[in-house]
Formats: structure tokens, sequence, C-alpha cells
């Protein structure tokens, strides 16, 4: 009998190569196999603008070369050689390495992904390949314009870069919907063959660039117009020329109703760049709010966290926490819920150490910080998330259902006593505990400085009457077109004495009602502008000299 062999051995002896399509642009298209491939990744291989849509899905610790590198373990006469995508393939997986070779749209419509999958198979290396969203139909999607309609319409796809003449006149013969892969000055040249193949000058066409991206932008216009459309709209000629687009050509593409249908350049922040002066910890729920309407966070820290001058206050309530000194402990930050995090593990201890206490969170995101930690919250204010909120909802001392009078309050060293005096009045004992200390945060880069004084952000954020504060502090004034928005009237009154106009301010205080109010806000000023036949500009493309003022 031969001797068989172990499946395992070719897989051992090789990596593994991921052939995978990270669509056309937008990060959130990427399918769940793909993020699963990603996490897994000893090794991501693509080109700088595809690796910026799928690098926060890769370990830290992935190697990301680049794809055209000059190779310093060069030739014996020492001459350097480039090395093409290909060979870094090819060479990480003969070392062992799960490789993911990230492509946009989809690798099945890769040229080059195509001859990297046969040099693999050559050298009997495993691979497998996860499809993408293609540029080509994911792009028009975004741009709101269907490319079948109820008859069934035909649709044929072009690469013009690559396009024969005889290509040309089959799509030009053709009466349904052709998408056309090109570049922005090459457009014209594009609607140009396709009239002269047959189709009339006055057939529909939308032409996207940056598609599926917050830089989206689409014109409507026609095969014999298009020219002028872009002319007018001063894009040719610029340096961007070279950029990709998607064009759309039919009479039947629903290119007409696309005022209609464009749900996403229409979205209420579509574009906007908006300051939030928090750190990432604490801004993931509130920029992705934000990013749902279009807009693109930018997170500035204003207040960085250090330990208490003195801890050992914290260490004894701490051990207080193990021994039973407490009935309750209340959380009124996500940093409290860090600091005593830290010192549990300072000391040994996880979250079993809360058994027996009653735990309260001010609000929902520190509910999720104590959650994350493996505690569940007793009680979250039912109302208004804030110290005066969690007192509507705390229960009075009862010496008979409560063993113990004391709470255990971590905060930090500038919070208000607002919550200290309402329970002292509810009958409670309260150790008042500094956790953290908030110091300014020191100042962004100089790129973001000047974006923040010269009006290259359209709105900013302020949380808390710090945040403007320590904003102006390390960073200056925003400018006057940038859009002010405060959570509650104590933040506006600080912002107004710094010299700025506010000009939204969050019906609650809750920084997601206040992106609410900022959308609503947003989506009133595109209504005007649409409703009086302008383009709809972004604050930061209104840019008057000066810094703003306050009005009155």
């Amino acid at each position: 009998m031969s001797p068989t062999t172990n499946p395992s051995s070719a897989f051992s002896a090789h990596g593994h190569v991921t052939f995978l399509g990270a669509g056309p642009g937008d990060p959130g298209l990427l399918t769940l196999r793909a993020v699963e491939a990603l996490a897994g990744a000893d090794v991501l291989i693509a080109e700088p603008d595809v690796l910026e849509v799928v690098r926060g899905h890769a370990r830290a610790s992935v190697s990301t070369p680049e794809p055209t590198v000059a190779d310093d373990a060069s030739t014996a006469a020492g001459i350097p050689v480039l090395r093409d995508a290909v060979n870094l393939v090819m060479e990480a997986a003969r070392g062992g390495k799960r490789v993911v070779r990230a492509v946009t749209g989809d690798p099945g419509l890769d040229a080059d992904a195509g001859q990297e999958m046969l040099a693999c198979a050559a050298e009997g290396i495993p691979f497998e390949v996860v499809p993408g969203v293609a540029t080509a139909v994911g792009v028009p999607a975004y741009a709101g314009v269907p490319l079948r309609d109820a008859q069934g319409t035909d649709v044929r796809f072009v690469d013009a870069r690559t396009a024969s003449e005889r290509c040309w006149t089959e799509v030009g013969a053709s009466d349904g919907t052709v998408v056309v892969s090109t570049t922005l000055d090459a457009v014209a040249a594009a609607a140009s063959e396709l009239v002269a193949a047959g189709r009339k000058p006055d057939t529909p066409l939308t032409v996207t660039v940056g598609g599926t991206t917050t830089r989206q932008r689409t014109w409507t216009a026609t095969l014999g117009s298009i020219a002028q459309t872009l002319k007018q709209a001063k894009v040719l000629p610029s340096p961007d020329g070279h950029r990709p687009v998607i064009a759309v050509v039919g009479e039947r593409s629903s290119a007409a109703q696309r005022d209609q249908l464009a749900w996403f350049e229409s979205k209420p922040l579509f574009g906007w760049r908006v300051l939030v002066p928090r750190t990432k910890e604490q801004s993931a729920s509130l920029s992705d709010q934000l990013r749902s309407y279009g807009a693109v966070p930018h997170e500035v820290p204003t207040i960085a966290v250090e330990p208490p001058r003195t801890p050992q206050q914290m260490e004894r309530a701490v051990k207080g926490l193990v021994t039973g000194r407490y009935e309750w402990i209340a959380f009124t930050s996500v940093n409290a819920v860090k600091a005593v995090r830290e010192k549990f593990e300072e000391y040994g201890l996880d979250a079993r150490a809360f058994a027996g206490i009653k735990v309260a969170a001010v609000g929902e995101q520190t509910a999720r910080a104590l959650i994350d930690f493996g505690v569940k919250p007793d009680l979250v204010p039912s109302g208004e998330q804030s110290a005066a909120g969690l007192l509507e909802d705390w229960p009075p001392y009862d010496p008979v259902f409560d063993p113990i009078d004391r709470v255990f309050l971590p905060r930090a060293d500038i919070a208000t006593e607002t919550l200290v005096a309402g329970l002292i009045e509810l009958g409670w004992e309260v150790d008042d505990v500094t956790a953290y200390r908030t110091v300014r945060a020191s100042p962004p880069p100089a790129e973001t400085r000047e974006a923040i004084k010269g009006g290259g952000f359209d709105a900013v954020l302020f949380t808390s009457s710090s945040t403007v504060r320590n904003l102006v502090g390390i960073a200056g004034k925003p400018h006057n077109v940038t859009v002010i928005a405060c959570i509650g009237p104590a933040t506006a009154k600080t912002a107004e004495e710094h010299g700025l106009r506010v000009d939204v301010l969050s019906p609650e205080p809750s920084v997601h009602r206040l992106a609410e109010a900022l959308a609503e806000f947003g989506a009133a000023r595109r209504a005007t502008a649409v409703e009086a036949g302008d383009h709809v500009l972004r604050p930061s493309e209104r840019r008057p000299g000066g810094r703003r003022r306050r009005t009155t």
C-alpha cells in the first residue's frame, strides 16, 4: 500500500493567500467574511487607497508592505530593483504567512489579482477569493441611479481605458444602460465615442467621482453636454482630472429621477467635517451617529486624564469596596469606570468584587463601559442622563432595607457638587473620592489647528464648558463660518463668552440629541438651498475672511 499524504502538509509547507474585494471605497461595504480574513492576516498587501479602507479591521501588528518597493537586497551589483505585488504575495506565502491581498471592487474584475491567483496555483500555494462590491455596481447605487428598470433594461459595462473600437460600436448600437469606468478628464472623450457609435447626444448621463465616500459628487447631464457641465463646475482642468469616475448612460437608467433617488448625497450632514473635542474612547458612538448623517467626524481630545496626585484616598475606597463598607457605588463617567478598573487590576481584582454592591451609572455610555467590565448597573437614569437625572431615580436611604448607608463616588477632581449634595439630602453618607484628574490636553497637530482657525471644519460639537475653554486654549477660536453646536445653556454661555456665536443648542443634555440637533440644522439648511435653486454648499465652502464674532 502506498503511503498517504497528510492533507494538512501542503498548508504547513506554504502560507495561505486571501484575495479580497474591498469594494468601491466605503469601509461599511466590506463583507463579514472580509472582516474575518483581515483580522487573521499576518501580511496585508494593498494599494494606499485600498489600505485606507481595510486597515482598521486588521491587527495592529500586521505587516503592510507597499505593492511596489525598492528592494535593498538587490542584485549582486547593488542595483535596486522593483518588486510588484505578485512577488510580495508569493514571498510572504512561501514564508508560511497568512496573506490578504486586497483590491478595489471585486477580485474577479481585477486583472492583476487574476494573474496573482494563477501564480499561486502554479506553485501550489492555497488561496481563496472573498468577493467584494463591484465599483461599477456600488457607485451608481450610492449615486441614486438604478441600472435596470421594470422592463429589464440591458446593462453593459465598459472600461474606457481598455475598450476597443469594436466595443464602443457594440454599446453604441444598444439602447440599454452603459456603465463606463473612466477618469474625470476622459469622461467627455468617452461620451464622444458613444455619440460617434450611434447614441443620441441628448441621452441622459450621470458622472460620479469619489463614489460611496463622503467625497462623492455626481453631475447629471447628457452625452452632448457633459463637457460643458464639467467646465461650468470648474472641475476641469484640474489636478484631480485623473481621478476615477463611474458614468452611467441610458434613456432608462433613472438619471432623470436622481433628485428623488439620491439618498446618499442628500444626507443632512453629507461631507461635513465635524470636530468632536473628545477622545476616541469617549466619542466612538457619537462619531458613528455623525457618520450615519453623512458627516466626517474628527476627534480632537481637549482633556487628558491623569491619576490623582495623592492615590491613598482611592486605594482606601477600593479596599472598603471589597470589605463591605458601601451599599452603592456611583459612576458619573467612563473615565471613572476606567480608573476603578485599573485600580482593581493593580490589586488583582475583577468584576466579582462588586458582588453585593448596588451599582449606578449616570448614562448609557457609562453603563456600556461597566458592562464591558462585566458589571451590569442596577440604576441608570430613566430620564435625563446627568447627575440631576440620576438623583431623580435614586432611592432615599431606608435603615430597614439598606444595611449600609454609605455611597462610594469615584469622580473627577473638577466635578460639580450636585450629586454629592443630592445624595446627602436623600440620607446617604458619601465618600467623594478623586479617582482621576482632568488636565488640558496637548495641542492638536498644526494642520488641525489651521483647519480650526481657517474654516476647514464645517461644525464643532461642544459637550461641556470645559471643552470650549480647552479647545480655544489649545487650538484657537473656530472660524466664523463654522457651525457651533452646544449641549446645553451653560456650555452655550461659555461659548458666547469666548466670542462664539451658537447656531445649534441641544434640546436635552445628551451628546446624541446634540448630534440629532446638528443634523436637523443641516437638513433645514439643505432644504433652504434646494428651494432657492442654489447649489448645496457645506459651511466650509463659504469662507469669508475673519474670525467668528459673537452677534447680538
